[in-house]
């Protein structure tokens, strides 16, 4: 990345659409850019051997409402889809064809998340939505390929609005999330409890985990943190420690909970929340630890022109369709009042409401065969039928012999 020039943004009096259109340092976008797409290509990576298990052996998928028509890929087809996924988040990271390689792979993780409702996870809607807004945020126009094959897209300023989406986007989850936790059951240690003690057998802190102060640590501190972090982090003097606290946070989330990627995407997001020229000045800093030489500073940019008195019509039209997508992601998570019933029993409305780690549900069955001529019963035991998909056999499952039902 170049030096910054020097743009001043519009006055704080000035209207709010002329503050979103104001310009402001690219730099930050620019490291969330490739910290997204590095964090993507390892995701893509940690599904690959979940791809028969999740996607080709299941005889029939979930789906969700209004998406029945989304069905895996025949053959081999689920492999080059992730291959696709992959290369895509590449393009991403070094900002080559990025709008078309952010669109690429927009579609193809949403795909994926659509192939099985019963494999839904909070964390991975919020990739969908992130990739979504990465299509139309100018992430490419510093340090990129794109920037250096065509040098007339190269800028170092963004519009406000970029910035501020991705903030808004990442937000969101966190401050309903915290609402979410302020339940009796919460409050009361569970299901934390619960999850804490299946971890007690872990080496050094497995013996900590079953003490209640423990529990209503992380119960208490989970729910203040997701209400409490991103008012912190906007403001300037408690940043610092709340950045401190995210990465805490993020970091026992990794390492105790199964979570996958998560965790750290959402502690790179945590930096979209300082000055968006951070990452210039933790460069400059590190040079002046280093005693390199400072980077050369590039010509002041002109004045920018006054403001025009009304916004033109391409900022009208993206002006809409962000104040379409904000509202729906602050009213969409809150439908689940309009249905009767409790949503932690009904779970209408449960999905895509940010409503993260509050309860943990399990099942069992068996199935029980009767022989009305004899009148002898038996468990059926439907072990041989997974094996004989796994290996995706042709024959009937009656012609395996450790497809049969065994009497007893």
């Amino acid at each position: 990345m170049e030096d910054r020039q020097h743009h001043e943004p519009p006055p704080p009096r000035a209207p709010l659409w002329a503050r979103l259109f104001g310009p402001v340092d690219i730099a930050s976008l620019v490291c969330f850019r490739v910290a997204f797409g590095v964090l993507m290509m390892a995701e893509v990576v940690r599904y690959i051997p979940r791809i028969e298990r999740y996607y080709i052996d299941p005889p029939f998928h979930f789906s969700y409402y209004g998406f029945d028509w989304v069905q895996p890929w025949p053959g081999d087809g689920m492999y080059v889809h992730f291959g696709v996924l992959g290369l895509a988040a590449l393009c991403v990271t070094i900002g080559l064809c990025y709008r078309a390689a952010a669109t690429v792979f927009f579609l193809g993780f949403s795909y994926m998340f659509l192939l099985e409702q019963a494999r839904y996870l909070n964390h991975i809607y919020l990739l969908c939505l992130i990739a979504f807004i990465m299509i139309f945020v100018p992430a490419h126009r510093a340090f990129s390929i794109d920037a250096w094959l065509r040098p007339k897209l190269r800028s170092d300023t963004v519009p406000a609005w970029a910035l501020r989406l991705v903030q808004l986007q990442i937000g969101i989850p966190y401050v309903y999330g915290g609402i979410a936790k302020i339940n009796h059951d919460w409050l009361h240690g569970e299901p934390m409890r619960m999850w804490l003690a299946e971890r007690a057998d872990r080496p050094l802190i497995g013996p900590l985990l079953t003490q209640e102060w423990v529990v209503y640590f992380f119960s208490y501190g989970g729910l203040l943190f997701d209400l409490l972090i991103v008012p912190a982090m906007l403001w300037r003097r408690t940043r610092p420690y709340a950045f401190v606290a995210a990465l805490g946070f993020h970091f026992i989330n990794g390492n105790i909970f199964t979570i996958g990627i998560f965790p750290w995407v959402m502690a790179a997001a945590t930096l979209m929340y300082f000055p968006p020229d951070w990452p210039r000045r933790f460069r400059d800093f590190l040079g002046r630890l280093l005693r390199l030489p400072p980077a050369e500073a590039t010509p002041a940019a002109p004045p920018p022109p006054p403001l025009p008195t009304r916004p033109s019509r391409a900022q009208t039209c993206l002006l809409t369709f962000l104040g379409v997508y904000t509202a729906w992601q602050l009213l969409f998570p809150l439908r689940h009042w309009l249905y009767p019933g409790d949503v932690a029993w009904t779970e209408e409305g449960h999905k895509f409401s940010w409503r993260m780690k509050l309860r943990d549900k399990g099942g069992s069955v068996s199935f029980q065969a009767t022989d009305p001529s004899t009148g002898e019963s038996w468990t059926i035991d439907l072990r041989g039928r997974v094996k004989v998909a796994a290996v995706r056999d042709d024959r009937p499952a009656r012609d395996d012999p450790a497809a049969r039902a065994s009497p007893r």
